[in-house]
């Protein structure tokens, strides 16, 4: 379909020429669930981000159309994307492309909706494709480049959003395929994402990251629509996106089935607010629990690939987290939580329940056992091996973590989750006004306007 023309132009034309009509039904609700999702870990981090401050506070500085989600404030689009993108993965429990190293929605919904306070005739409808569109070509370049990004000595997740968030917000402000690509162009002038954000276990950038691949977005799509240009093919060009970051020319995925097949409707969604590695093993831990007393555990072996190995090296420092950002990132820490509480929640975060000694006891003896044959198709695998002090051993396994397409959260968990996440923010939302909120997106209207997305009802209102 797309064949005879180059693939920025491609993806471009696809972008501008994609309606509404054309969507599958699943696509839609799919983007629906990725929107509530977004908005209620955002709205979480509004009470919970402790890096999130600096961002919001720049974008106070200056006045604008676009609101600061839950505080009171707005700003211009750019530094609204900038202060609400820094929320969006501060949690670390937004959603994530298990195929690939992506968090498609993280900047995509925080800079398309920054662009819906400050363009109020588009329609919810046009925010839907822009959404669709976006979060669909972030999981594809999550996983067409020949070889992965971090060879290069790159960190993906914001990288892929950088480029399909740009072309997304060029969308949904109504630029032609044209300006989609100079959009796509000019992002790519504005973005550096060095694998040094995995690598410094101190760093607080790999929870807020997000806001600048937000505020870059933005600014791009914002600039081709005053007519900046860019490159003829910033993807495949000679020094383009995928020779710089990629090694090479894009396989057959970037393309295979575009517009046909949406892959932002296989994102996995989060149960727990922890880093998707942890995932598995949280829920080994959590089956095994009711057969264990942690006194009497002597080892726990957690099986590993190369993928885990940020979230369990070196042993005494992830056993030992002073930070939520590092406890997120602990499979010791979660692994030793999830068999304490029975629960690993938003709660299980706090500073206070970091420092338990019984809870940092139990997670030093939570150490790695590496399987060989393990990569990153078992990304979102693990299991765990328990030895008690009687030499007796329980294990279980876990190749597929929840959250995924085919162990999905249902609507019913999804807003419970966003119910849970709005009674943490910085202005608690009650159950019964989260409930309609969440249900709203759910259910709301194409044709209203796309800025109505984050009404609340009337007792509400200060949101």
């Amino acid at each position: 379909m797309f064949c005879d023309k180059a693939i920025s132009a491609t993806i471009a034309a696809h972008f501008a020429e994609l309606t509404l009509d054309a969507l599958p039904d699943a696509t839609l609700h799919a983007t629906r669930r990725a929107l509530l999702d977004a908005v209620g870990v955002t709205l979480g981090a509004t009470g919970l981000g402790e890096d999130t401050a600096p961002y919001r506070r720049h974008a106070e500085a200056v006045s604008g159309p676009s609101r600061l989600i839950g505080f009171s404030g707005s700003s211009t689009p750019s530094l609204a994307a900038l202060a609400n993108g820094a929320l969006a993965h501060q949690l670390d429990f937004g959603d994530t492309f298990d195929a690939g190293p992506a968090h498609p929605n993280a900047a995509l919904v925080p800079a398309l909706l920054a662009l819906a306070d400050a363009r109020p005739e588009r329609a919810f409808g046009e925010f839907l494709v822009a959404m669709a569109a976006g979060s669909d070509l972030a999981c594809r370049l999550s996983i067409a480049a020949p070889r992965p990004y971090e060879e290069g000595g790159w960190y993906p997740p914001p990288l892929v959003n950088l480029i399909a968030t740009a072309a997304a917000c060029a969308r949904f402000i109504g630029l032609d395929a044209d300006g989609m690509r100079h959009a796509m162009g000019l992002a790519l002038l504005q973005g550096s994402f060095p694998s040094e954000i995995k690598y410094d276990a101190t760093s607080p950038i790999r929870g807020v990251r997000e806001g600048l691949v937000a505020r870059a977005a933005v600014e791009a799509a914002l600039l081709a629509e005053a007519g900046a240009t860019a490159f003829a093919e910033p993807l495949e060009g000679r020094a383009g996106y995928f020779a710089i970051y990629g090694g090479g020319a894009p396989n057959d995925t970037l393309l295979d089935g575009l517009g046909e097949r949406f892959l932002g409707d296989q994102v996995s969604f989060k149960p727990w607010p922890a880093c998707r590695g942890t995932h598995p093993y949280i829920e080994a831990a959590l089956v095994l629990r009711d057969r264990i007393d942690p006194a009497r555990v002597a080892r726990i072996e957690a099986e590993t690939g190369p993928i885990q190995e940020m979230l369990i090296r070196p042993q005494p420092v992830k056993a030992e987290p002073t930070r939520a950002i590092e406890a997120k990132f602990s499979i010791p820490y979660t692994v030793a939580v999830a068999l304490i509480d029975g629960a690993v929640t938003l709660d299980s975060f706090t500073a206070a329940r970091i420092a338990d000694p019984a809870t940092r006891a139990l997670a030093s003896g939570v150490v790695e056992r590496r399987n060989p044959d393990w990569g990153r198709g078992e990304a979102a695998s693990g299991s765990l091996t328990v030895t008690l002090d009687d030499g007796t051993t329980l294990a279980h396994r876990v190749m597929q973590a929840a959250g995924h397409p085919e162990r999905p959260m249902d609507d019913a968990a999804l807003i419970a989750k966003f119910i849970d996440c709005a009674a943490h923010a910085a202005r608690p939302i009650d159950a019964d006004s989260a409930a309609a909120l969440a249900k709203r997106i759910l259910t709301l209207s194409a044709d209203v306007a796309a800025y109505q997305i984050l009404d609340l009802p009337a007792c509400t209102a200060d949101f």
